[in-house]
């Protein structure tokens, strides 16, 4: 249905994949993310995303086989959080979400898996409490750890699946193979390599941002960290660990460039739907971390305008068109599998 030579520039059927931002708040201050910076606050007032909302959003879609309920923010801090992922169960989908781990406490985590949540993802980014506080501007790894260890103890792995990631850096990849042992200690079997996306032009956020080409590890990587990926991928096999890389199969596959048009390969302006907690639809997950100027990338709102209507809309419509050329630009995705994967 989304070979290049038939895709359209409209789509009759609405996604049934989505994304949902259920908040844009956040108890971490992550030196690789905008909202540290507040980089969307003139456009994305600080909002917990409500039932009513929600279900404003949800129910426009005939149908949703996939949602994931997290975007620039911390889904913890949602209260009606398992009540989103209940609903979701109710429908027919698949739902899963990113979490930093500060808050999964009992009473949280038990109230997830009540709910029927699939897949539970922990994004840690470093294994010392000293570098795990230096790039995510908290003191939480050690919390972290008892919470995930006593997770696990009460629930197991696979129901919901529970994962490790880590957002690779220049600055953590030498504890990349603690990452991987990390995992087989917790009994956690898929740890993730995910891909450092910054603003493709150039521009330095702040001072103190490590969303930047310097920390890219992506077409980059000198021979020896090279060979270190390669060693974690014989490492995570040995431990009998699924060691996979967020938009390829491979952690080595995903820092190669591949095509001199890597992003015609993307099928997202043709199959899922990003929706920020003001209702905001954007291209994907990665266009807020790498678009400078936010109101570049927003194609619509869905709290406004019925959600086909912004689907097919002008901006929609002029993102496909620009995915579908041989050059994107001004769009983040003239970046896409040129300074980060897919």
């Amino acid at each position: 249905m989304f070979e290049l030579s038939t895709r359209t520039k409209t789509v009759a059927e609405l996604p049934t994949q989505v994304y949902i931002e259920v908040t844009n708040h956040c108890n971490s201050l992550c030196t690789s993310c905008p909202l540290t910076f507040d980089h969307f606050l003139p456009y994305e007032p600080k909002q917990h995303l409500t039932w009513d909302n929600f279900r404003r959003m949800v129910d426009q879609l005939p149908a949703i086989e996939r949602a994931v309920l997290h975007g620039i923010g911390e889904p913890l801090l949602n209260r009606d959080l398992p009540r989103f992922v209940a609903h979701l169960k109710e429908r027919g989908a698949w739902v899963l979400f990113n979490s930093n781990g500060i808050l999964l406490d009992q009473a949280r985590g038990d109230a997830l898996v009540a709910a029927g949540l699939d897949e539970l993802r922990i994004s840690l980014d470093a294994v010392t409490p000293e570098l795990y506080a230096r790039l995510r501007g908290v003191d939480a790894l050690p919390r972290i750890m008892k919470n995930l260890q006593a997770f696990v103890a009460r629930h197991g792995t696979q129901q919901p699946r529970v994962s490790l990631w880590l957002v690779g850096m220049h600055e953590n990849l030498h504890q990349l193979p603690d990452f991987v042992r990390l995992g087989a200690t917790l009994g956690v079997h898929e740890v993730y390599l995910q891909r450092l996306v910054y603003f493709g032009d150039g521009t330095l956020i702040d001072d103190g941002a490590t969303m930047t080409k310097d920390q890219s590890l992506y077409a980059a990587l000198e021979a020896e960290q090279q060979q270190l990926i390669v060693a974690c991928e014989q490492l995570a096999h040995s431990l009998g660990l699924k060691f996979q890389a967020s938009g390829a199969t491979t952690p080595h596959e995903s820092i190669a460039v591949k095509g001199s048009h890597p992003w015609q390969g993307c099928l997202r302006p043709w199959s899922l739907m990003y929706i920020t907690a003001n209702g905001s639809a954007l291209p994907c997950c990665i266009s807020p971390f790498a678009a400078t100027h936010y109101p570049d990338i927003v194609l619509g709102n869905v709290l406004e305008h019925p959600v086909l209507d912004v689907w097919n809309g002008e901006r929609y419509q002029t993102l496909r068109a620009a995915v579908l050329s041989e050059s994107p630009a001004p769009w983040p995705c003239q970046h896409c599998g040129v300074k980060w994967s897919l």
